[in-house]
């Protein structure tokens, strides 16, 4: 090969190298799924409820604790992964997250074997357990694969995800039903997170700076804004946020320091304030989510197809405010997170107090619970996106962990406390138990601040 051809081949091949690939939007593709499958896993419980119930002769309360197992399970598990994901090589955290994945479809897979509510709380249990770590898995891939001026939009498709699972479930819940039975509910779902768990060995690390299908001139793009090797692996975000001085009046914009240490992420009122919050709209999901199927067929007597479309109505809301959300958050509001969380919260306490002795009008209830799922929904990206403007990178999947496990735990009460409101009182009851609970998350997001990175005062 002669020189001119050595340099051709070689400004050919640098030309290559700085080609800026698009592999992140692939790893985001795969959290969607996952994420989707994984929610899926748990969302078609509440499908087969009023089956089980009368199989196994399950008093409301008994529907309401098995409901709520998973997420006190799921809950408890968040701070020690939180905690190990710190730990963790790139190569053993993406290993564990696709060993977690397999669990999750397992445990799915074995609640159809069941033959005693004994064994269905057990595996409700190694569900929560199993699909825990799957949420601070995806979000600290999020936090590292994604620069901060799509963090926000990628964590709005995350949670979008959580809720397409819902959605598509009450379909395909009926069509297996009508088929074979409740049972092949849980094996059918079992099935793809196998499959997903393994295409995610191949396709993702647990960073971009180790993965051959990510090119140099996309890492760079990914750590511009993020500045880690002049900041110490630190984030900082919005040191160039565009000044809204009314919005940030009310939404109490602050600049605070980011958390470097463990000891400050607990000792910071801002992410227990926002972890509070997220608990009191995990519950009004779950509530959507396993008891709502319920309510339509013993309360509305809607039949199965009707029962179906409806349950899913909130579910399709949910996916258009999640992305909603987060675009809004990242584009229109220079990545301030709490104004969409707070008109969720006020959203979500006038939508659900609409439901109170709602008529028995298919397009009512449709168009009510379509909306009360936006609400719900629009503000959810902030709360996975949120702790990224406090922590480092390297305490955010602790943060994440702090918020993902309360939300779950004050989340895992919502159904228990239904089952015990209806074995005492009535739906009203419930639907005044939803109001209460946005307007104590409005609350508690009105306490804590909007954080812009700086180091003039402490972030407590």
């Amino acid at each position: 090969m002669s020189n001119a051809d050595g340099i051709v081949a070689s400004s050919h091949a640098d030309a290559t190298s700085e080609k800026r690939t698009k592999h992140r939007w692939v790893v985001m593709g795969l959290i969607f799924c996952i994420w989707a499958i994984a929610c899926a896993d748990r969302a078609n419980f509440g499908i087969a409820l009023p089956y089980l119930k009368k199989e196994y002769h399950i008093s409301n309360t008994e529907a309401g604790l098995i409901v709520s197992l998973f997420s006190f399970a799921y809950g408890f598990v968040q701070l020690p992964v939180g905690l190990l994901y710190k730990r963790l090589s790139e190569r053993t955290a993406g290993l564990l997250f696709s060993v977690f994945m397999i669990l999750t479809s397992v445990f799915t897979g074995l609640m159809g074997t069941t033959s005693s509510v004994l064994l269905l709380m057990t595996y409700r249990v190694g569900l929560g357990l199993s699909e825990g770590p799957l949420g601070i898995g995806c979000t600290n891939v999020i936090n590292r694969w994604f620069p901060k001026r799509e963090k926000g939009t990628a964590a709005g498709l995350w949670i979008a995800a959580s809720k397409l699972g819902p959605l598509i479930v009450p379909s395909v819940c009926i069509i297996v039903i009508n088929l074979w039975g409740w049972r092949e509910i849980f094996y059918v779902f079992a099935i793809p997170g196998i499959v997903l768990a393994l295409v995610w060995l191949v396709l993702v690390t647990n960073s971009p700076d180790e993965n051959r299908f990510c090119s140099p001139a996309e890492r760079r793009y990914i750590a511009d804004e993020s500045n880690d090797g002049q900041h110490g692996g630190r984030a900082p975000i919005r040191t160039q946020m565009t000044p809204m001085p009314r919005l940030d009046a009310i939404n109490r914009t602050k600049r605070v320091p980011q958390l470097e240490t463990i000891r400050q992420v607990f000792g910071s009122w801002n992410i227990f304030g926002i972890a509070l919050g997220y608990g009191c709209m995990i519950g009004i999901s779950n509530i959507f989510i396993s008891w709502i199927p319920t309510y339509l067929v013993t309360v509305k007597g809607f039949a199965s197809v009707k029962m179906g479309f409806l349950a899913s109505a909130p579910f399709i809301g949910a996916v258009t405010g999640n992305v909603l959300g987060g675009i809004i958050s990242d584009r229109l509001l220079g990545g301030r997170r709490k104004p969409m969380m707070m008109l969720g919260a006020l959203g979500t306490m006038i939508m659900t107090f609409l439901l109170i002795d709602a008529p028995d009008s298919v397009a009512y209830l449709g168009g009510a619970l379509m909306l009360a799922g936006l609400m719900l929904g629009i503000g959810f990206a902030g709360y996975s996106a949120y702790p990224m403007g406090l922590a480092t990178k390297a305490t955010y999947p602790t943060a994440f962990g702090i918020v993902n496990s309360l939300g779950q735990i004050g989340g895992a009460c919502a159904p228990l406390a239904v089952g015990l409101l209806l074995d005492r009182y009535s739906w009203t009851a419930v639907f005044l138990y939803m109001v209460g609970t946005a307007l104590l998350c409005l609350l508690l997001l009105i306490s804590v601040v909007e954080p812009v990175a700086g180091e003039e005062s402490s972030a407590k």
